[in-house]
């Protein structure tokens, strides 16, 4: 083991490297293996599952808290689920943008 392994500039680089090296070879390629797309969709999922329970749990929070002529879990459904597409709408943006 050199010296240049035990720094931290020394695991980044070769960090770097191995990643440039999988991009370079997925290019070439051109097609992604079937758990790639699997992956895809659990990130998706959960982009949007995540935004979408923090505003049921808010909501429910705030209607025992503030109750109000309104349901703050409908409103906050709503918001959580916008909030959560326009995530995962712009991730999946942003990697295809990266390919």
């Amino acid at each position: 083991m050199s010296a240049d392994d035990k720094s931290p500039q020394g695991n980044g680089a070769a960090q770097i490297e191995r990643k440039a090296a999988r991009k370079i070879k997925a290019r070439r390629e051109g097609r992604h293996s079937i758990w790639f797309g699997f992956g895809m969709f659990g990130l998706i999922g959960w982009a949007v599952a995540v935004p979408t329970l923090i505003g049921v749990a808010l909501g429910l929070w705030l209607d025992r808290v503030a109750p109000t002529s309104f349901s703050w879990t409908l409103a906050l459904i709503v918001a959580g689920v916008c909030l959560g597409c326009w995530n995962a709408w712009r991730w999946v943006s942003q990697e295809r943008s990266d390919d």
